[in-house]
């Protein structure tokens, strides 16, 4: 059994920053891409970064300049720095990690957190 959990997410004002953190614990062979998503009430979810195993990066052009995804191999861990907040960024945001749960080099599945708020308020 794999989770993800997250945590970091609160309410900030304009213009401040946020840490969201997400951990992956327990039968792991292996972790591919790991990600943040976001998602408001009625929109469909969407990527806001992304980082492979060897660090690269894929932002969404409404975060870029403004957010950094890094992860730590060794903890299982990735990271969401969220600089420059906007109203706008309001939204569940959620772990997403491509994870190997046998020895089967080819045997990855994709597993979702729970999600954590981030409110913005202007």
């Amino acid at each position: 059994q794999v989770q993800l959990v997250e945590s970091g997410g609160d309410l900030v004002q304009a213009g401040g920053s946020l840490r969201l953190s997400c951990t992956a614990s327990g039968s792991i062979f292996g972790i591919s891409t790991m990600g943040w998503y976001r998602q408001t009430p009625g929109k469909q979810r969407e990527l806001v970064a992304s980082i492979t195993t060897t660090g690269i990066r894929n932002y969404a052009d409404s975060v870029k300049g403004r957010f950094t995804i890094s992860r730590d191999n060794a903890k299982n861990t990735v990271y969401l720095q969220m600089n420059s907040l906007k109203p706008e960024d309001t939204a569940v945001h959620y772990c997403n990690a491509w994870i190997r749960t046998t020895p089967a080099l080819d045997s990855f599945y994709n597993y979702w957190g729970q999600g954590t708020q981030v409110t913005v308020s202007s």
